[in-house]
């Protein structure tokens, strides 16, 4: 790190100062963490931040500083990491742990090209982690990140990565994890309501091991205290007050307010720019020169690339840095770079320049960087320079080009980006100095512009950049060309269902090219009419699409076309997907896909494979062909697209319903480090998870799943998980509302209602059976709810007896229609043995949760009918069950049928039975090891507030009034065991 550049003293941030050293100290011990530091501009972040650094390093740790640049609205792909990276490689103690990751050396510049490379951008993201963790067990990490309202959208993926999926994390047992801070700051000022960075820290301020550091502004004594610091002469006491007074706090203001006391200028401006000015003033003509030069460079400038765009004599150029780095307006950086100490004073002397001034250093940096060859990593930049110079052909150039190298590196929204800006100066470019090739012309260019948006997972862009090229399409355009922006236009609509649209764009598409002679297109428009004709309950007209089709792709030898259609076929035909049939079907279209090289087409096979097997109750056939898909996507930067993010969420599902919760957990916290926004119904079943543990804050995560355009996953995710939770709080009419308007927002454009419409319903009648079992001591049976309950088995009866695409119901929908029968019959009548053994026997094909839950009612209705016997040896078989999944609310319920229906045994030879949930005992365990509350839910994979709840119940149901007291209860309970303690 360079020397520190700041020569006044830091007030007023005590309190801060402590905080973040108490957070290197940790590091230093071996317990990472990050804080987030936030002010407005000018409050003192970088201040505060190369305080700690200077400190840091004092104490022996390395410092790694990587800053954000304002590069309008273009970005540079990881450019803060880069830096980051540039500093390592610097060091040679590093030199090891660099070379065990080489997926990085693509960030240096030296790499593997990542169009060779199918590491993919999930493998770099893995790299870099890996690094740091690596280069922080050689020496103590303190890294820094300025600025990140600038941040690139790859470097906010990127920084989500890193503190969310391991970096941060403490291992199980009590391990010392990695000895590393990230400190990373941001204008709180400059986050309007829409910027990208908001929902970045919403997300990493929940995280355990990050805080979030607000700067406030300083007191007015302590400006008083910075200004007579500062003065080197003494200072009227009215110019202190009027220092005071118009700095507001400000640190900064307050400094260039001080620095500006000498000019001949009357008056002090009030305004931070004009303030800057009046400094920059005071500088020669030459020094000033340089400034304006450097300010169009960008905050941070090289030396080399500074002393050619002034044009000066390499003398006067040293004598006018010397002058500016004496009044403190720029400061040395590492490797031969200046930067200006703050960006406010970059802005404020860019904004001063004159429009023709300002174009033409804009014009001499792009000619400059251009010199140095066209390199990959530089190209936004040119862009960028060439764009405010006005030379639109050469901004044309090198935003493709800065576009091709943003998808060879895996950034996706930066090479949208990128797209955009080209199609925006498209029409301003003359058409004779556009570039020429394959490619490049306006439609095609926004039809790979949509590309990219899926890539992103910005479907919804992805449906106007194609509605854009549709647009551009003039009435004597290439009849292939309008169908296939029509059929291109009808994918990207199914994959924000809206099907009606989607099948209306391909019957279009399929309409304007002829089936004969055939041709590759047609085939294309063929298969997209078929998934289109599919959503909306024409499968008929699927069908007989799908055979023709299939057809002329094998005379023509399309063989990733056949993959689709077979995929199509699988699904249409015979017994679906689930069938031996339709499974080899799929087999023989992922071979195609694979063959062809066509990698969507591949992953929409893997995904049905992965469907099919579930859907036939094969799950650990299920993950195989997942885990094949998820490794595929991974490979061919496609993690992001539609197929891969159902397979995220279909990993889960199985997770889920194997009870394999906490390696469920882990890995939706893994995956939402990388998912894009639209994929967060990938990690409903987490949510799942988190609810049948009794944390009902997971309904709040499901109503965000519903929020911004209409998603069918994502509204199937919430209501599943909103009829649980209103199962849970005991809220019949709220699951009922939730069960009906969700099956309704799920129905196809037929208005036929999906499978999971009978899970719905079943849960929902749970809840009606509950408030129907209430009512019955009073006389009034079933009741009010005779009619609702009625009402919900004939839904469930309706959706299992048609199936989707007429198939009959696989073992999960006959589980859950045995499941909603028994809760209707104990709605209406009482519980009933023989319905409850029904649905038992079938959730025995795998589903782990549901089964328990079966097995419950089953003692319920045991008990009633005076077999306790057979209860109590259920009860028990259900208890070990509920407990190893940590099954809160079910255990209770449980509990309490064993209590009411006297089915305990005895305990043998005096044994306590303990009366904690098996959540309960996990929490007892670590509190015996001195966890704090946050520590143990980081071990539990909850949050501290629900740790502080299980610790209250325990101190509650153990009579103890502190915690030191409860762990003493439990050790003279034997509810605990003592920790083992090595021999001498």
């Amino acid at each position: 790190m360079s020397e520190n550049a700041f020569t006044s003293p830091l007030i007023g941030r005590d309190e801060d100062l402590a905080r973040l050293g108490e957070v290197l100290e940790r590091a230093r011990r071996g317990e990472a963490g990050a804080v987030l530091v936030a002010g407005d501009a000018g409050v003192g972040k970088t201040r505060l931040l190369t305080e700690v650094a200077g400190r840091a390093a004092d104490a022996g740790m390395t410092v790694l500083t990587g800053h954000c640049v304002d590069l309008g609205d273009v970005g540079l792909p990881y450019l803060p990491f880069t830096e980051v990276l540039g500093l390592l490689a610097a060091d040679e103690r590093f030199a090891p742990v660099l070379a065990a990751y080489p997926v990085v050396d693509r960030l240096l510049g030296s790499g593997t090209d990542a169009a060779r490379d199918e590491g993919g951008r999930l493998r770099l993201f893995e790299g870099m982690a890996g690094l740091l963790a690596g280069a922080a067990d050689i020496a103590p990490l303190v890294l820094v990140l300025e600025d990140l309202h600038w941040a690139d959208q790859s470097s906010r993926d990127l920084l989500r990565f890193l503190l969310s999926r391991g970096i941060l994390q403490r291992p199980a047992g009590g391990a010392p994890a990695h000895r590393l801070t990230v400190l990373a700051s941001y204008r709180a000022d400059d986050l309007h309501r829409r910027h990208p960075l908001r929902p970045l820290l919403a997300e990493l301020v929940r995280l355990p091991a990050v805080e979030r550091l607000e700067l406030r502004p300083l007191a007015d004594a302590e400006v008083t205290r910075l200004v007579r610091a500062l003065e080197e002469h003494p200072l009227p006491e009215a110019t202190v007050r009027g220092i005071v007074e118009r700095a507001e706090g400000n640190a900064f203001y307050a400094e260039e307010l001080v620095a500006a006391t000498d000019t001949a200028a009357g008056g002090v401006p009030s305004g931070l720019a004009d303030v800057l000015l009046i400094r920059f003033e005071q500088l020669s003509e030459t020094a000033q020169q340089v400034l304006r030069t450097a300010a169009v460079a960008g905050r941070r400038v090289e030396h080399d690339l500074l002393r050619d765009a002034v044009g000066l004599p390499e003398e006067q150029l040293e004598s006018a840095l010397r002058e500016a780095l004496g009044r403190q307006l720029l400061a040395p950086g590492d490797r031969d770079t200046y930067a200006f100490r703050h960006a406010l004073a970059r802005e404020a002397v860019y904004a001063d320049l004159l429009p023709g001034e300002r174009a033409r250093l804009h014009g001499s940096f792009a000619r400059l960087l251009a010199g140095r060859g066209h390199r990959a990593e530089s190209a936004a930049e040119r862009a960028h320079h060439y764009r405010e110079s006005h030379d639109l052909p050469e901004a044309l150039q090198a935003s493709l080009e800065a576009a091709d190298h943003a998808q060879r590196v895996g950034a996706p929204a930066e090479e949208l980006r990128h797209l955009e800006t080209a199609l925006d100066l498209w029409d301003a470019v003359d058409a004779a100095a556009r570039p020429a090739g394959d490619g490049l012309d306006r439609v095609p260019l926004t039809l790979r512009a949509s590309a990219a948006a899926g890539h992103a997972g910005q479907a919804h862009r992805a449906v106007s950049l194609t509605r854009s090229a549709l647009a551009h399409i003039g009435q004597d355009a290439d009849s292939e060309l309008a169908a296939r922006v029509r059929y291109t236009l009808a994918g990207n609509l199914l994959d924000v269902d809206s099907l009606r649209a989607a099948f209306a764009y391909s019957s279009e598409a399929l309409a304007l090219v002829p089936a004969q002679p055939p041709t590759r297109t047609w085939v294309w428009a063929a298969a997209t009419h078929v998934l289109a004709a599919r959503q909306v309950g024409e499968n008929g007209t699927a069908l007989r699409v799908a055979r023709e089709a299939l057809e002329v792709a094998g005379e023509l030898g399309v063989r990733d076309a056949q993959a689709d259609l077979l995929v199509s076929l699988a699904i249409l035909e015979g017994g679906g997907r689930r069938s031996p049939e339709g499974l080899e079907r799929l087999k023989a279209a992922r071979e195609l896909a694979r063959r062809s090289g066509n990698a969507p087409v591949e992953l929409r096979a893997l995904f049905n494979l992965a469907v099919g097997c579930f859907e036939a109750g094969e799950l650990e056939a299920c993950l195989r062909w997942v885990t094949e898909g998820l490794d595929r996507a991974r490979r061919t930067g496609l993690l992001s697209s539609p197929y891969p993010l159902e397979m995220r969420y279909l990993q889960l599902l199985v997770l889920y319903t194997l009870g394999h919760w906490d390696e469920c957990l882990r890995a939706a916290a893994a995956d939402a480090a990388v998912l894009p926004a639209a994929g967060g119904y990938a990690s409903g079943p987490a949510l799942y998870v988190s609810l049948a543990r009794g944390d009902l804050s997971a309904a709040r995560r499901a109503e965000l799943l519903l929020e911004g355009p209409f998603d069918w996953m994502g509204t199937l995710v919430a209501g599943i998980a909103l009829t649980e939770a209103a199962v849970l709080r005991g809220e019949p009419e709220a699951a009922v509302e939730r069960t009906l308007a969700t099956a309704d927002a799920l129905a196809d454009g037929s208005g036929c209602r999906p499978d999971v419409t009978v899970r719905l319903a079943a849960l929902a009648l749970s809840a009606v059976a509950d408030a129907a079992a209430e009512s019955r001591p009073s006389g009034d049976g079933a009741g009010r709810w005779k009619d609702t309950a009625d009402e919900l088995i004939e839904l469930a009866r309706e959706v299992a007896g048609h199936g989707e695409d007429g198939l009959p119901q696989g073992p999960e929908g006959v589980a859950w229609l045995a499941r909603a029968e028994a809760e209707w019959t104990r709605a209406v009548s009482g519980p009933d043995a023989a319905a409850w053994e029904k649905a038992v026997a079938a959730f025995s094909y795998g589903d782990v949760y549901e089964r328990v839950r079966c097995q419950v009612r089953l003692v319920e209705a045991l008990s009633a009918g005076e077999r306790r016997a057979e209860a109590a040896d259920l009860a028990r078989e259900a208890r070990a069950a509920a407990e190893r999944l940590g099954a809160a609310p079910l255990l209770e319920r449980l509990d309490a049928l064993v209590r009411s229906g006297r089915l305990a045994d005895a305990p043998a030879g005096g044994e306590r039975t303990s009366p904690l949930t098996a959540r309960e005992q996990d929490v007892l365990r670590l509190l015996a090891l001195g966890r704090s509350n946050r520590q143990i839910g980081e071990e539990l994979f909850i949050s501290g507030k629900t740790a502080s709840v299980h610790v209250s119940n325990i101190l509650a149901k153990l009579g103890a009034t502190s915690r030191t007291e409860a762990v003493a209860i439990a050790y003279r309970e034997g509810l605990v065991a003592p920790e083992p303690t090595a021999s001498g």
